[in-house]
């Protein structure tokens, strides 16, 4: 049991390890309180059950995945040697999960913790509500009072970060030492929290795995996404909006994402308040000014996405960050930068700068420029069998920072070598060190002039400026 400022909890002990799952740190986000900013959970009276995961929250169907509308809870794992007094806690390490902003869970099995734990680690997950129940502005179809909703998935997190400082001492954290982290989505959702003022002090440190800031859009954005979406809602309106269940909003934002002409339509909105500016201002602002950040992509992000045998060129609906005539223009000239590469890898290398390593980049530099130090990596190691053979496809990253290999590719021993290396970089860094490990060389910082990059490979090796002339075809456009 853990006795916490909300109550007592009562998990399990595995292995030296203390597991406390579906943890509440909001109020259920259902009936009054759908649409509305999260609420902070009161204390409960006698014992809290952690032994389960919570359900995950309101996505498409996955018959595998236990949903709900009741989703604002987090896991912990920690080691079961609490810290012997104030001052003397263990670092924490806060992940979001990822999915494209409507899918995904904080309880996957890769994000189980205990590795994490056992080295000296509270490792939290963060659950946080998905499309359109936390990323569609709904002031346009229910009044002033729910302006701002477009932002609720941001704020459940904040409401996460606020309760780890409230109560990871408990569990033998210090709040002063905590690394906010994610993949995919959940390292966009981390970078935009980079440029959000009111999550400032709640977070010291970060790692993003195929990131960046770029997935925001202006409020008359949200608000023309909003019209769209009521439009196929139809007839119900905003009585059948506060009231139905949520899968029949589930649904219908199924039918509105395939019919929008713009990709990843539900956005974080720059309203003014919350969010008052493009993250990555904020930033070179100085918003994360003597923070640390570990970043970095994958080299073939793209072919989980558009499959590695794309056989045609991008539509809009591939694209992430910008319109598909920008797109093309620059499309247009990496047949003379690579001209060694098939059109198929042609196609997912521009599709990965413009998703994933130009906004990632972007975000660096602006941490730069606002005063924070940074290291970066790109992920080389590709499968030598199977669907994705010789790709470093977008999610491989996963089983190596957390020390989950694939076993079922024919380099396994190779990959199972590198998610070691990986994971003790990753909780170097979580420790407040310079990310390394036994088998990697020295990583150096990355600065702007030499943009010096760790290239995780079967031999890892750090180059200068990679990728420098495809980047630059991106200036002025992302």
């Amino acid at each position: 049991m853990v006795r916490t400022p909300n109550g007592t909890l009562r998990g399990e002990s595995l292995n030296g390890v203390r597991v406390f799952r579906g943890v509440p740190f909001a109020e259920p986000p259902v009936g009054p309180l759908r649409f509305r900013p999260p609420v902070k959970k009161a204390q409960w009276m006698g014992e809290c059950d952690a032994t389960r995961f919570a359900a995950a929250a309101m996505q498409p169907d996955d018959p595998t995945i236990n949903k709900s509308e009741d989703c604002l809870y987090l896991n912990v794992w920690a080691r079961e040697s609490a810290a012997a007094k104030p001052g003397t806690g263990m670092p924490v390490y806060v992940w979001i999960h990822g999915g494209g902003f409507t899918g995904g869970t904080s309880f996957a099995p890769i994000f189980e913790g205990t590795d994490f734990a056992l080295a000296g680690i509270v490792c939290i997950t963060v659950a946080y509500r998905l499309g359109v129940l936390g990323f569609l502005e709904m002031e346009p179809l229910l009044g002033a009072e729910y302006t701002g909703s477009g932002n609720n998935a941001i704020r459940d997190l904040i409401l996460a970060l606020k309760w780890v400082q409230e109560n990871v001492a408990a569990f033998g954290g210090d709040p002063k030492r905590v690394t906010l982290g994610g993949e995919s989505a959940g390292a966009k959702l981390t970078d935009i929290l980079m440029g959000v003022p009111e999550a400032k002090d709640l977070f010291h440190q970060m790692i993003s795995e195929s990131g960046g800031a770029e997935r925001v859009g202006s409020a008359a954005n949200a608000a023309a996404v909003a019209k769209g979406f009521g439009e196929i809602w139809g007839e119900r309106g905003a009585a059948g909006l506060k009231m139905a269940p949520a899968t029949e909003l589930i649904a219908a934002q199924t039918r509105f994402i395939d019919s929008w002409p713009q990709h990843f339509p539900l956005r974080v909105e720059v309203e003014g308040a919350l969010l008052p500016k493009l993250p990555v201002e904020t930033i070179a602002g100085g918003s994360t000014r003597g923070k640390r950040l570990l970043i970095g992509t994958n080299r073939d992000e793209s072919a989980l996405f558009v499959g590695p045998h794309p056989q045609h060129d991008a539509t809009g609906a591939d694209l992430g960050n910008v319109p598909l005539a920008q797109f093309q223009a620059v499309y247009a000239k990496y047949k003379a930068l690579y001209p060694e590469m098939s059109d198929e890898r042609l196609r997912i290398r521009a599709l990965t700068a413009e998703e994933y390593l130009v906004p990632s980049v972007r975000v660096a530099e602006a941490h730069l420029r606002g005063g924070g130090s940074a290291w970066m990596y790109r992920l080389d190691f590709a499968p030598s069998s199977g669907r994705f053979k010789s790709y470093a496809y977008h999610s491989e990253d996963l089983g190596l920072a957390w020390d989950k290999p694939n076993r079922n590719i024919d380099n396994a021993r190779a990959e199972a070598t590198l998610a070691l290396e990986v994971h003790q970089a990753w909780v170097a860094f979580i420790r407040g060190e310079n990310p390394g490990a036994p088998g990697l060389p020295s990583w150096p910082q990355y600065l702007n002039g030499a943009r010096d990059t760790m290239i995780l490979d079967v031999q890892s090796r750090v180059e200068a400026k990679p990728q420098e002339e495809e980047l630059r075809l991106w200036d002025g456009v992302l």
